[in-house]
């Protein structure tokens, strides 16, 4: 039997990355990266298109309100948009709002803080557009939510998971009818690209040479990114799915939050992780529990794999512990868009239910470990997140 007499429902998503808003960027498996000036040279980033750009500008020009918001809070508000768009939802409501960012408003805060160093003094919306919280705030702003929550989580990279978890959780108990839950980021700021530097951690090739290659070891690959994923969620109970699909055999099949699980190990290095993966292993079989799945039931995993040796190779070893010889088909989706931060698990999610609802595999990449497309049909996909801190999570997503 199954762990909870309900299904957590994907009604509609949105995204915005390097490869753009539509989900078929993913079939063509061609990577969206950019060169970027960077101190003497270049960096290889995955930066958004010109024509999503330009709806980013057209957004902040949109009202007086948006003009001097992170561009953070914009590409969720534009994620958003696509997403309620999707599911038929109309502005208003008591729609709730769980969104993850592992660094919030960093462009606004790079800039308040300059014009501190200049003149000493800085402007009077400082403070409030630079917390945390003004991500989810603006978000319920914008889709007119009413008398409910707007919630906003930071757990480095793994923080569109927890905030995901935390909207599933308000759902199953009752506590809210529909969520807006994802995550987003914008980190491509000169001073968080030298902080990515300064771990020894970015990639040295060029944009038009795959410079993101997850599993292919050393020199590490990582590609900073940046990007946003928003879900529409409700409940619905099991019996009305059945009868849905029994009234309309045809009915399009949907995906469901099954299970969400959440890993800590405590080591004394912030930036590290254990060799084996410890919560790695502890998230998986915690989603894994949660949906009553047994792990030889799951078709692939969209991994975490920013394409850094040792994080990589940790994750594969948690792989192996959790499923033993028979590991699923493993996919990424970081070679093409480069690591989002906070938003990364948002948009692995995304990806997760293109795999699903398309039944596509993109071609792996050369000189990586990634899987061909599986032999069998995709009904349950893993999905897995990691960050700086010991934190991990994974979510099952199922098709239904």
């Amino acid at each position: 039997m199954p762990a909870f007499d309900d299904l957590i429902v994907v009604r509609g998503r949105g995204r915005v990355s390097a490869l753009g808003a539509a989900p078929r960027a993913y079939v063509a498996g061609l990577p969206g990266f950019r060169n970027r000036p960077h101190g003497a040279g270049t960096l290889a980033v995955g930066a958004l298109p010109p024509a999503l750009e330009a709806a980013v500008g057209e957004l902040r020009q949109a009202q007086p309100a948006f003009r001097q918001l992170d561009r953070t809070v914009l590409l969720a508000v534009l994620a958003a948009r696509q997403a309620r768009a999707e599911a038929g939802w109309a502005p208003g409501g008591p729609l709730a709002v769980s969104l993850g960012s592992s660094r919030g408003a960093t462009e606004r805060l790079e800039r308040h803080h300059a014009e501190f160093l200049a003149t000493g003094t800085t402007a009077v919306v400082a403070s409030p557009l630079t917390t945390l919280g003004n991500v989810a705030s603006w978000v319920a702003f914008d889709a007119g939510a009413e008398g409910a929550a707007a919630l906003s989580h930071s757990s480095t990279c793994s923080s569109a998971l927890q905030a995901l978890g935390n909207a599933v959780a308000w759902l199953r108990a009752g506590m809210a009818e529909r969520f807006l839950a994802g995550g987003t980021e914008a980190p491509l700021t000169p001073f968080t690209l030298a902080q990515m530097q300064a771990l020894g951690i970015y990639s040295p090739f060029a944009a038009d040479d795959l410079p993101c290659r997850p599993g292919a070891g050393r020199p590490s690959t990582f590609v900073l990114g940046e990007g946003a994923a928003v879900f529409a969620l409700e409940r619905l109970s099991r019996a009305t799915r059945r009868a849905e699909l029994a009234a309309r055999p045809d009915a399009p099949p949907l995906c469901c939050l099954a299970g969400i699980g959440f890993g800590f190990e405590a080591l004394n290095s912030k930036t590290g992780l254990s060799a084996g993966g410890e919560h790695f292993q502890v998230a998986m079989r915690a989603a894994l529990a949660q949906a009553d799945c047994p792990p030889a039931a799951v078709d692939a995993v969209v991994l975490h794999s920013p394409g850094t040796p040792a994080g990589d190779a940790a994750e594969r070893r948690a792989l192996r512990a959790v499923f033993g010889a028979e590991v699923p088909a493993l996919t990424s989706n970081k070679w093409l868009l480069g690591h989002t931060l906070g938003a990364s698990a948002a948009l692995s999610l995304d990806f997760a239910c293109h795999l699903l609802l398309t039944q596509t595999w993109p071609a792996p990449p050369p000189g990586t470990d990634l899987s061909a497309a599986p032999a069998r049909p995709l009904r349950r996909v893993l999905v897995n997140a990691a960050g700086f801190g010991g934190n991990a999570a994974s979510a099952l997503l199922t098709l239904e």
